[in-house]
């Protein structure tokens, strides 16, 4: 079969669209996996985040081992793994196996992730293909988080929760054989030093960190375990600096952050994450939760965000090789702060507004994961291919678990903190406060007044706390905004 390097693309990009979709297919099915495994508030915290979390922890490591065992192995390496996960996750038979599998996924998914952009930099050498390749990897990956939810709820009206997971096996092993024989085999350096030390040290600096943050945010928090692993985490991390500085030849190079271009990508690309899927998950819970859509439907409105994402990334991706990137990062943002504010405006309007704003958010997010993309791998050497691919994995991956951790636990925090200040002015019981699934529950074994009562005061607190999450939302975005704008200052040039 002759190479083909959009051919190559299409490999990679279908690869790429099933990771990004197991993070965030959940969202419609987990209340069916909740009760089918009868899975603990404990389990189903870990059902949802054993996979960001363990892609982030391997990222760094895995990418750059790509760089001296070969791109075209890893890829075909992790999708092997995330194979074989996927066809246990999909046959769980209980909460334990299911995490177990998930955590299988992410081994799979961080082993290959890295491997997608590294083999774009790699095969795409005219600079105007290479952004417009980036540009359509960038656009796979905003409609697999937005198509997530609407794939698990068509799946969930005609099969059981297994499917969501066992749909991808036809796919990969499609994708395997394909690309065994399409992907050019680009030797990786052989004599190039891969530092498992490293490796080690910030897999346990970012997942320590990550479990300390979500632990925060749970309902009752256990201070010692957030204090350990925050410690163990940041201990972790200050080594691996420390080493990074002293070797010759380091796992990840910190002198590329010097370059302002691709720290603005990071910057750029862990806050598009954070906001895309922790305001997706909340989303999507208040769709079926308060305004009563169906699985399906509440999938639907989430596709009008990634279907402008989408759209928003082929577009820049063809035109950002005439602007500064800066600029252009600093555009998007402000595009998707337009769209944000919009929605909070008009939050409790017609549907199809919402709808609308909804998609001039994403049509900015999905210019700005683009833009990152690019500014994160044009701005490093070809050797380097693999370690900025896993440093843009990570800003991706590590922003949208801590966007899931953040605003879904404050969001949880400030529901049971409003449900319990109502307990003054009604008898609920204690156990209806953690979160609106719980109230309902508590609801239909409840008489008609006091399940009116609930009803209503939980509604109440789920609107409140969902009008806090999109106010820090929006404060966020006009953050980074200011800090790319600062940073533009410092390159010598201006916004016109």
């Amino acid at each position: 079969m002759k190479f083909n390097k959009w051919f190559s693309l299409i490999l990679v990009s279908s690869a790429l669209f099933l990771i990004v979709i197991d993070m965030t297919v959940l969202y419609t099915a987990l209340p069916t996996i909740t009760y089918e495994l009868e899975a603990s508030a404990f389990q189903k915290l870990w059902i949802v985040n054993a996979y960001p979390l363990v892609v982030a922890g391997l990222l760094p490591g895995l990418g750059t081992l790509g760089d001296k065992v070969g791109h075209k192995n890893m890829f075909l390496s992790g999708l092997v793994i995330f194979t074989l996960a996927s066809v246990v996750a999909a046959f769980s038979p209980t909460s334990g196996t299911l995490i177990m599998a998930r955590v299988i996924l992410a081994i799979g998914a961080a082993t290959m992730m890295p491997s997608t952009l590294a083999i774009i930099k790699q095969v795409f050498d005219d600079k105007k293909d290479r952004a417009l390749a980036l540009g359509i990897w960038s656009s796979i990956a905003s409609a697999g988080a937005g198509l997530g939810p609407l794939i698990g709820g068509l799946l969930l009206t005609k099969f059981w929760w297994g499917s969501v997971f066992l749909i991808n096996v036809p796919i990969t092993i499609i994708v395997i054989i394909i690309a065994y024989i399409q992907i050019p085999n680009i030797k990786g350096n052989k004599d190039k030093k891969w530092d498992i030390t490293s490796s080690i040290l910030i897999m346990i600096g970012l997942i320590g960190t990550v479990y300390a943050i979500k632990e925060v945010t749970k309902e009752n928090p256990s201070i010692v375990l957030i204090i350990l692993t925050l410690v163990i985490g940041l201990w972790s991390l200050k080594l691996f600096i420390s080493r990074q500085k002293r070797l010759s030849n380091p796992l990840i190079s910190l002198d590329i952050f010097k370059n302002k271009y691709f720290l603005s990508g990071v910057i750029a690309a862990f806050t598009s994450a954070s906001i895309l899927i922790g305001f997706e998950m909340i989303l999507s819970q208040r769709l079926q939760l308060i305004l009563n859509l169906t699985p399906l439907k509440a999938g639907l409105v989430l596709m009008s965000m990634a279907a402008a994402a989408f759209i928003g990334a082929i577009v820049q991706g063809s035109i950002l090789t005439r602007f500064d990137t800066i600029k252009i990062l600093i555009y998007n943002l402000t595009i998707s702060l337009i769209g944000i504010v919009g929605f909070t405006a008009f939050l409790h309007n017609d549907l199809w507004i919402q709808i609308l704003f909804l998609s001039i958010a994403g049509l900015g997010l999905g210019g700005a994961m683009t833009v990152a993309s690019n500014a994160i791998m044009t701005n490093v050497d070809d050797d380097k291919a693999g370690m900025a691919a896993s440093v843009e994995e990570v800003s991706y991956e590590l922003g949208g678990s801590i966007g899931i951790a953040a605003l879904g636990g404050v969001f949880s925090f400030t529901y049971t903190y409003l449900m319990e200040r109502s307990m003054s002015i009604a008898e609920i019981p204690a156990k209806a406060k953690g979160s609106f699934e719980e109230t309902m529950i508590v609801a239909e074994n409840s008489n008609g007044l006091l399940k009116s009562k609930l009803l209503e005061l939980g509604t109440n607190a789920f609107d409140h706390a969902y009008s806090l999450i999109l106010i820090i939302t929006i404060t966020i975005i006009a953050a980074i905004i200011l800090l790319l704008w600062r940073i533009l200052a410092e390159t010598g040039k201006k916004i016109t």
